[in-house]
């Protein structure tokens, strides 16, 4: 059996680690579950010559003098792998993860769009953190390929192994391999600021001089991003801390309170349809009262920091988070209480914001169902609408009453109109009777004027014989 043929056989199964240890068949990982490939038992000569052929002589040499060997393998038309060979119980063991060749987008990783704003930034500190396998170089090389295409910018990568390869775009990037390109971490991070980088990607933050180098970078314009194995951001910042002596913690508590932008702690989940894993994100920024606290070493206040401003920052603690993975559900249940730190908070808060959450049916899910803050931005949206719903039912409620009131008037109009055309009616009637009685009147008047001066006339003419 061939080193290259249970590679490929990962890949059909959709592994994400292949494990090598004598007396045990290769053991693959599978959705986060170890599994035992149907085969013999490898023996630790088998081992040894499906290793020697994946070896060059430097990593031999490195591998007999530490007893380890970190190295980058490439298969052509299949995959990149990240591989650690090293000795247990005195034979020879390997560890393969696979580094696919095509480099995600952070909209395909369904990942929370403030790491869009992260992309963007001039300068400064940005730390993925999370276990082994966690998702973490997934994650930055999404982002180290969002900021190729959208910024004409020069990037340098220094790593132990190279994992994903990223190609230029509108920015330039070149990637260098530690034990390759250069001797360590330290060596690369004193001579990369000669390079003229404007991101500088440091695949771990590994010692106290490394994380000394990077802090400083970002100090002088550069954006920097790097890795961490903790679970959550207050861990991040206390673990960056105590790497340091006692005497050099303030100066680092400033440095790190002026040049940390963001901290993003990662756990990888098992999606609810059985389709594979999806990330769970713990998000801290930098904000003014965040980078205080970190100056002032009260990291113990940094998470209710987090938690309470999700609706302005786009921070989320890791409860958060998968409660908006069940919400959305992307996740069941019983997942998210396994894969919280904090059970017993998850449950309360879940109790409190939706208390028929077992209840809930499949219902349209937003852009990321990671992203706490798309729920409080939908829980405003209905709060608004409800205010909004109330004031317009107040409103129509006026509107109605007022046009009650308007239509009794226009009845009692109308009633007065009425009265009003009767009584013209009324008094038409009496001026043409009126008329008619003048007119009988004057012409019953004018008769007996008539005759009044006839009788006159008969009596001049009397009187005048």
């Amino acid at each position: 059996m061939q080193v290259n043929e249970l590679l490929k056989l990962m890949l059909e199964k959709g592994a994400s680690d292949l494990h090598l240890k004598p007396a045990r068949p290769p053991l693959m990982r599978i959705d986060g579950r170890i599994e035992a490939l149907q085969a013999a038992d490898l023996k630790p000569e088998e081992i040894g010559q499906m290793l020697s052929t994946i070896l060059q002589p430097h990593q031999k040499a490195k591998l007999e003098r530490d007893f380890s060997v970190d190295l980058g393998y490439g298969v052509q038309g299949l995959a990149r792998f990240r591989c650690n060979i090293y000795l247990q119980r005195g034979t020879l063991a390997a560890s393969f993860r696979l580094i696919p060749y095509t480099v995600l987008d952070v909209a395909e990783l369904d990942l929370p769009d403030v790491l869009f704003d992260l992309c963007e930034l001039n300068q400064g500190l940005v730390l993925v953190t999370g276990p082994t396998g966690s998702g973490k170089s997934t994650t930055l090389a999404a982002m180290i390929k969002h900021i190729t295409q959208t910024r004409p910018v020069n990037i340098v990568t220094i790593e132990d192994p190279m994992e994903f390869l990223i190609g230029d775009d509108l920015g330039t990037v070149s990637q260098r391999e530690v034990g390759t390109d250069t001797t360590s971490f330290k060596e690369a991070l004193r001579n990369v600021l000669r390079q003229d980088p404007d991101v500088i990607m440091v695949g771990e933050m590994r010692d106290p001089e490394t994380m000394q180098t990077a802090i400083s970078a970002a100090e002088t314009g550069h954006l920097v991003f790097s890795t961490l194995h903790t679970n959550n951001a207050v861990q991040t910042v206390d673990r960056v801390l105590d790497s340091f002596p006692a005497e050099q913690q303030t100066q680092i508590r400033s440095q790190l309170g002026l040049v940390l932008k963001a901290v993003m702690s990662m756990k990888l989940v098992r999606r609810i349809d059985g389709s594979g894993r999806i990330a769970a994100l713990e998000i801290m920024r930098a904000t003014p009262r965040v980078s205080k606290a970190i100056e002032q070493g009260k990291t113990g206040e940094l998470l209710e920091e987090i938690e309470s401003s999700v609706a302005f920052t786009r921070m989320q603690t890791m409860n958060q988070s998968l409660m908006a993975l069940l919400v959305n559900g992307t996740i069941t249940y019983d997942e998210a209480m396994s894969q919280s730190t904090d059970p017993d908070d998850l449950s309360l808060k879940l109790r409190k914001m939706f208390p028929k959450i077992e209840e809930r049916k499949g219902e349209e899910e937003m852009s990321s169902p990671a992203d706490f803050s798309e729920i409080l931005e939908l829980q405003q949206y209905r709060r608004l609408y409800e205010e909004q719903d109330e004031k317009n039912r107040i409103i129509l409620t006026e509107k109605d009453e007022e046009l009650d009131r308007l239509q009794s008037s226009m009845r009692e109009r109308d009633q007065q109109v009425q009265e009003l055309t009767e009584r013209m009616n009324q008094g038409a009637g009496e001026m043409e009777r009126l008329r008619n009685d003048y007119a009988r009147l004057k012409q019953e008047a004018q008769q007996k004027i008539d005759k009044l001066m006839e009788r006159i006339k008969e009596l001049n003419q009397r009187m005048a014989k």
